[in-house]
């Protein structure tokens, strides 16, 4: 009877051991993968470059409305 109790020491300690294993390559993997930015960084830089895109929207706008007057008063009229 006593080497039946050895027997299942040792088996729960092998599978003590497994687990171990397993949550550290669970951790490895974990810190392996890029980290995520936060919901709030997120929409914070969304909404920035929304206001960026429509702020370079309208410096080209008024680009073209100064070139096309400045093309004007460049040509000759007779």
């Amino acid at each position: 009877m006593n080497h039946y109790y050895t027997l299942v020491a040792l088996d729960i300690a092998n599978d003590r051991v497994r687990e171990a294993q397993d949550h550290r390559r669970a951790a490895v993997a974990k810190a392996a993968q890029p980290a995520r930015p936060s919901i709030a960084r997120r929409g914070l830089a969304l909404g920035l470059a929304a206001v960026s895109r429509g702020s370079a929207h309208a410096a080209r706008r008024l680009d073209s409305v100064v070139a096309d007057d400045l093309g004007r008063s460049l040509t000759p009229t007779k």
